[in-house]
């Protein structure tokens, strides 16, 4: 069974960080592009950040650069997505997802996890 699991979210206050997992199960990671999106209450989802799998160029919202680091362990099968500096606007809903045709396609994410919980609030 295909299935990517995200895990690590949680309640944070301001400034603080945590770290993402995204655990594939069913296929291998290694060729696809894995990306982290986000999306809050009343909010469209976004994108926050991908890693490729090809050479592991990594891509940033603007909203999150300098404080997110994504990055993959393919003999995990993993991709993680450390979190630092954490804002209450970055309270969401993270997915990952995976793209066999790279980080911005020209095909669709054809795996999404279910989601985990961030919520930065004091």
């Amino acid at each position: 069974q295909v299935q990517l699991v995200e895990s690590g979210g949680g309640l944070v206050q301001p400034g603080g960080s945590l770290r993402l997992s995204c655990a594939a199960s069913g296929f291998t990671l290694d060729y696809y592009a894995i990306g982290w999106f986000r999306q809050a209450p009343g909010k469209e989802r976004e994108g926050v950040s991908c890693i490729s799998s090809s050479d592991g160029s990594t891509y940033y919202a603007d909203s999150v650069k300098g404080r997110f680091t994504i990055s993959r362990d393919n003999a995990k099968n993993t991709v993680y997505l450390q979190m630092n500096s954490l804002k209450p606007e970055d309270t969401a809903v993270y997915y990952c997802a995976a793209n066999p045709s790279g980080c911005s396609g020209p095909g669709p994410y054809d795996y999404w996890g279910q989601g985990t919980q961030v919520t930065v609030s004091s």
